[in-house]
């Protein structure tokens, strides 16, 4: 591969989510993001057979570069779904039960017997598009990841922005609505309440509530006719076959993302917004409306440059390619 070194070790990238593990071997010293090796695995419940797991998938990709290339491994990057402090130690996370408080980085490299650096997932995808994807070149940059949250990284000034306590990079929990629907935080009206992956499917089972979509609208037919169980792929699914219930959904949800986009462009400035994450495979069908949204709300509009609002380039591979960078860079 051009711009590596034969024989140099390599970094493993490891992405924790609240289903899956999704891990691959990269080449440090390679301008590309295309992986050594490559696995996913279920997510498991319990802090031991987490760690064990992430543990188990690092050996194999450690063994499978091994053989393929006779590389070894030099340290793993991990990113968990929730806050990290600096110190490597899972602090707290919705969607992660039971694992708050354990020393992830101190008890996996006890496992594997190599340096580990933990981030925040999306602070791990943020740095995988600030080097090797759409943000790269850029100074100033914020990369949102939509998903079952909503997460985040910034860069500013080509460095991580991190917080005091490294905790920075939680837009998802802004609060946009404070008489709106429960967050599992435990508060109300938090923005990802609505412009998660999560939050699209609870916007159009209200539109039917509402009475502003029909109960056989589309999506409610992809969802088996049960309005309690459209998720956000029903919608999507029914806005491409230009299901007009869909699609008004699908503008309601540009609205809800573009609105706390202008409120982070208000706060940091950013030269570039990178939307990831598992919704942004859709993004053609609600990102034209955001970016309209933006335009209307942020400070100044007329009078500053316009922000590109932009699709991930890396797709689901960014956290495990930012961990394992990350992991490169610190070790």
């Amino acid at each position: 591969m051009t711009g590596s070194v034969p024989g140099a070790p390599v970094v493993v990238g490891l992405d924790l989510g609240g289903t899956k593990v999704l891990g691959l071997a990269l080449d440090p010293d390679h301008s590309g993001s295309e992986p050594l090796a490559e696995e996913r695995v279920p997510t498991p419940d319990g802090t031991g057979a987490v760690l064990d797991a992430l543990a188990g998938l690092a050996d194999r990709l450690r063994t499978q570069v091994r053989d393929d290339t006779g590389r070894d491994v030099r340290a793993v990057g991990l990113g968990a779904p929730g806050l990290v402090d600096r110190a490597g130690t899972f602090r707290y996370g919705p969607n992660l039960p039971g694992v708050e408080g354990v020393a992830l980085g101190a008890e996996l490299g006890e496992r594997l017997g190599l340096p580990v650096v933990v981030d925040n997932d999306a602070t791990c995808a943020a740095w995988g598009e600030h080097e090797r994807g759409a943000a790269r070149g850029r100074n100033h940059t914020l990369c949102l990841t939509l998903g079952t949250g909503i997460g985040a990284g910034m860069t500013v000034k080509g460095e991580i922005l991190r917080g005091a306590y490294g905790f920075a990079g939680e837009p998802g929990h802004m609060v946009v609505d404070p008489g709106g629907p429960a967050c599992p935080c435990g508060r109300t009206g938090c923005w990802e309440v609505f412009a998660s992956g999560t939050g699209l499917g609870r916007l159009a089972r209200d539109a039917v509530a509402r009475g502003d979509a029909p109960t056989d609208a589309g999506f409610v037919g992809r969802a088996g006719g049960r309005v309690e169980d459209v998720a956000g792929e029903h919608v999507v699914a029914a806005a491409r076959d230009g299901d007009a219930p869909a699609l008004a959904v699908l503008d309601e949800y540009g609205d809800w993302l573009g609105l706390g986009l202008a409120n982070l462009v208000n706060l940091l400035d950013s030269e570039v917004v990178v939307i990831g994450g598992g919704v942004s495979a859709d993004a053609d069908l609600f990102l034209d409306r955001a970016r309209a949204r933006v335009r209307d709300q942020v400070l100044g509009a007329e009078r500053r440059p316009r922000v590109p609002i932009v699709p991930a380039r890396l797709g689901a591979r960014a956290g495990a390619v930012g961990a394992a960078l990350l992991a490169a860079l610190r070790t």
